[in-house]
């Protein structure tokens, strides 16, 4: 039985970190890139991710931005950002107001990386495995009270 998985969706303004990232990360995840935030958006559209990671530094939407407008409509995809630059307002922002799982620094290890997206993931997994249990809990909390209402005394 094969395992599903994950898919991370990398988003940067340069084409060639894009074709590093997917080069490096193809074997372990499902890889989708984008250019921009705009593209990013339109593939959370069609595509259940996992995992975002996105450049700060882009034109016309940075990473905070695209990863703050995710939030909501994509509230478990796990958010990280990836930078060269590390202003402190920047790191503030992603901690903040985009609830960040890291901030990655440029240039970056394939270890490094790898040990922080696992981590991510793994944490992801347990939550949605916690949730399951408890819906699962929960359903089984509302049969057990109909039965005992439905008990004669």
């Amino acid at each position: 039985m094969s395992e599903t998985k994950h898919t991370i969706l990398y988003v940067d303004d340069e084409d060639d970190n894009l074709v590093t990232f997917k080069s490096v990360f193809r074997r372990e995840f499902k890889v989708l890139t984008a250019i921009s935030g705009l593209e990013a958006l339109e593939i959370l559209k069609s595509h259940q991710v996992d995992l975002i990671i996105s450049d700060q530094r882009m034109p016309a939407m940075t990473g905070v931005q695209l990863l703050k407008k995710t939030i909501i409509e994509y509230p478990e995809s796990k958010r990280m950002i990836l930078t060269g630059h590390s202003e402190m307002d920047d790191i503030i922002d992603a901690i903040n107001l985009c609830k960040i799982d890291a901030y990655i620094t440029k240039p970056w290890s394939k270890e490094g990386l790898m040990k922080t997206i696992s981590e991510a993931l793994e944490e992801s997994s347990q939550i949605q495995n916690l949730n399951t249990r408890i819906q699962e809990l929960e359903e089984e909390n509302l049969k057990l009270k109909e039965k005992l209402n439905n008990v004669k005394p």
